[in-house]
């Protein structure tokens, strides 16, 4: 993140379990939107609660999401599969299409993310 304004608290990490994900609302370009968290050791990614498929969102029930013994998100709706790394649908409707990520960042066991202008 390149910005000099100050980031805005989303989380503490230590309330997402380590492998396991959050949902938080956060402001992004003015509008109030769902995110998904996942956490893997001291490292967060964040993407956008929806699926690209239909734009539903991915949780089963607010905050509950689906994880596979091999580690993939599946998004409740439609069952398309996602890997955890960058976001890729590798499976089902939606194969080859991503999650939308946000950038977020860990800084003294809070997940931050840059305002929106």
């Amino acid at each position: 993140m390149t910005s000099s304004a100050p980031h805005l608290f989303l989380i503490a990490l230590d309330a997402i379990p380590d492998g396991g994900f959050a949902e938080v609302e956060a402001a992004i370009d003015g509008d109030a939107e769902s995110l998904l968290l996942y956490r893997e050791g001291g490292q967060v990614r964040a993407w956008f609660n929806v699926c690209p498929h239909a734009g539903r969102r991915l949780d089963w029930s607010p905050g509950q999401f689906l994880k596979t013994k091999d580690g993939l998100l599946v998004c409740a709706a439609h069952g398309a599969t996602f890997e955890l790394g960058r976001g890729e649908c590798v499976a089902g409707p939606c194969r080859g299409e991503a999650l939308r990520s946000v950038a977020v960042e860990v800084r003294d066991g809070e997940v931050l993310v840059e305002p929106s202008p």
